[in-house]
């Protein structure tokens, strides 16, 4: 979740430092009446969260690689590795 939390209000009457916050990394959470409306984020994690879509919820990490250089060995690494059951993961909240 990101950091900062803004109305829309805010965010409206302080944009472009609000835009040179997210240019530094800074994704800003946009709400509306306390609630969670908008986001705004770097055009790269807009992407990556395109991608992580696109893969759907069994995609795995093989389906997110590309796009760099060699990259094309790890998505045969990972789709030649085999399959372990499903690890226990602890939930942290």
């Amino acid at each position: 979740m990101p950091k900062k939390s803004l109305s829309v209000a805010q965010v409206k009457a302080t944009l472009s430092e609000r835009i040179r916050e997210v240019e530094h990394g800074e994704p800003i959470l946009i709400t509306r009446h306390g609630k969670a409306v908008a986001a705004l984020v770097r055009p790269e994690d807009l992407e990556t969260l395109e991608r992580l879509r696109a893969a759907g919820p069994s995609g795995g990490l093989a389906s997110l690689a590309g796009g760099w250089k060699d990259s094309e060995d790890l998505v045969r690494i990972l789709e030649t590795s085999p399959r372990i059951a499903q690890r226990h993961v602890a939930n942290l909240d």
